[in-house]
């Protein structure tokens, strides 16, 4: 993960990239999402943590609305399209795979699916889920917010402990 992160931001902050906008770009993308986002903001950049989890926080949460809205349009859209519909098809059995505990505990695990940071989670994946179990979007932006602060919280305190052992 280290080696991941390290690279992403040597890579951009080499093309004159400000380390904020780094965080942001991380934190905005699928999978990456704050989990990296904290982490390169402070264990490799050693920026001010608060700075850091707020720059990461909204990278993340800037899709999710998009997501919830458009997603399902989206991939009706894809899934007529030769060879990428195969990908679709794929995803959305993927996705839907995680949908045990919204099942069963309904918008709180949706929270729970999103701020327990651990591979195949998080804000990307949550928007994905809601929107195709068809979960109120609303209730699901403030549920999938909250979980992603939740999950960054958690990376946050991870990372400190890390930056400490690393960085002395």
């Amino acid at each position: 993960m280290q080696e991941l992160c390290q690279t992403i931001q040597e890579f951009l902050t080499a093309h004159g990239i400000p380390d904020e906008l780094v965080v942001f770009l991380i934190s905005v993308m699928p999978i990456l999402e704050c989990r990296l986002g904290m982490f390169t903001a402070i264990v490799l950049l050693q920026m001010n943590v608060f700075k850091g989890f707020i720059i990461s926080f909204l990278g993340n949460i800037l899709p999710i609305p998009f997501i919830l809205l458009l997603i399902n349009w989206i991939f009706e859209l894809l899934k007529k399209i030769p060879k990428i519909n195969k990908l679709i098809f794929w995803l959305e059995d993927r996705t839907l795979k995680k949908r045990d505990k919204i099942d069963k505990y309904g918008i709180w695990g949706l929270l729970f699916f999103v701020a327990i940071p651990l591979p195949g989670t998080g804000g990307w994946t949550g928007a994905l889920l809601a929107s195709l179990l068809h979960l109120d979007k609303k209730k699901s932006f403030g549920v999938i917010a909250i979980g992603v602060f939740i999950a960054g919280l958690i990376i946050s305190i991870l990372s400190l402990v890390i930056g400490s052992a690393v960085f002395g």
